[in-house]
């Protein structure tokens, strides 16, 4: 099986090229390509499969040649992944697959934009983030109140008073599961300036990883919030780099490097 390796601010992904869909994606499959020791290592998998293969997104076929079967490192599925999205549009454009003057890419979340910036950084039209109100994580004995957004998945975003860089997140973070039944992606931040955060991220089914896209997006739309207003471009540095993130009235876009590393041959044993 081929395969490549990239990143987007250091959260990265494996790239499978499957374009008509005969790769049977189980999540053991998955997690042995994630495994830092035993496999690749990545925070999750891209497959790359023709939009017209896969019939859980057919109706985004007339927009999006190509979806995104975006799976986190535990092998379970995920909706949406900001950096991943782009990761793959890098993929596509490299392989001639795709208008690197704007193309679309199907995923579970629905029709994400592409387009490359003239210093090379990739932005994802990210849609409209959707605020469900408050709700609470449980880190380190200290509960902290955050901003529930949905960006295609579901993200807590929380500001706190002490610096990120102090918390242990080794362990997964609390939070409802009445709220969050199927997990959440859970954010702390720092306000730092007047359109600038610093995050750290917890993600389902992966842990904590260097960079979150959509967390980043979800952490902007919070910080916005508390700063009364709702639209605007903010600067997110997290672990592995810095993104940008616009909110505007009608969508959100999401911009920033990625970069193909490797490619090679998997060969993973049974």
């Amino acid at each position: 099986m081929r395969f490549l390796k990239g990143h987007g601010t250091e959260n990265d992904f494996v790239i499978l090229p499957d374009p008509d869909g005969e790769v049977d994606m189980t999540a053991a499959l998955v997690a042995r390509i994630c495994d830092r020791r035993a496999g690749i290592g990545a925070d999750g998998v891209l497959r790359v499969v023709r939009t017209k293969q896969c019939p859980e997104v057919i109706d985004q076929v007339a927009a999006a040649e190509w979806f995104m079967d975006y799976r986190n490192s535990d092998g379970s599925m995920g909706e949406m992944c900001g950096n991943g999205v782009r990761v793959f549009a890098r993929y596509l454009i490299d392989a001639g697959l795709a208008d690197p003057q704007g193309f679309a890419v199907a995923t579970r979340g629905g029709v994400r934009r592409i387009h490359v910036e003239p210093n090379g950084a990739i932005t994802a039209d990210m849609g409209k983030p959707v605020v469900h109100g408050e709700s609470v994580a449980g880190l380190g004995g200290h509960e902290y109140t955050g901003i529930h957004v949905n960006m295609g998945n579901p993200h807590l975003a929380c500001p706190i008073g002490d610096p990120v860089v102090q918390l242990d997140l080794s362990h997964p973070p609390a939070f409802d599961t009445g709220v969050f039944p199927a997990g959440v992606n859970i954010e702390f931040f720092n306000p730092v300036g007047v359109t600038r955060v610093v995050m750290r991220v917890y993600e389902r089914g992966s842990g904590e990883t260097r960079s979150c896209g959509t967390g980043a997006v979800a952490t902007a739309v919070a910080a916005a919030a508390l700063s009364g207003d709702t639209t605007g471009t903010w600067t997110v540095e997290v672990l592995g780099g810095t993104l940008t993130v616009i909110l505007d009235e009608d969508t959100s876009y999401l911009s920033g490097p990625a970069v193909l590393v490797a490619s090679g041959d998997l060969m993973l044993a049974e």
